[in-house]
């Protein structure tokens, strides 16, 4: 199973990471995938001036929320066997 981590600590949530979440929700509902992604929200990966921080199996992206369509399908579905 993939899991995705998105930062919701202050830093992040000022950027965004909220809407991240919910478009990260939305991608992975549309694709029927829940089965196969875990999506969870973590505080603090100790890179606020990067956020919104987001790992997939610990490999760190930053991720705005306008990029996150773009995001899921160039980094997290290649990885969906």
């Amino acid at each position: 199973m993939i899991k995705i981590k998105v930062c919701i600590g202050s830093a992040c949530h000022v950027k965004g990471s909220r809407r991240v979440v919910e478009g990260l929700q939305y991608q992975i509902a549309e694709r029927k995938l829940k089965d196969k992604i875990n999506l969870g929200g973590v505080f603090c990966m100790g890179r606020c001036q990067e956020g919104v921080c987001v790992t997939v199996d610990d490999k760190f992206y930053s991720v705005s929320p306008d990029k996150v369509t773009e995001f899921f399908e160039t980094e997290v579905l290649p990885l969906v066997k």
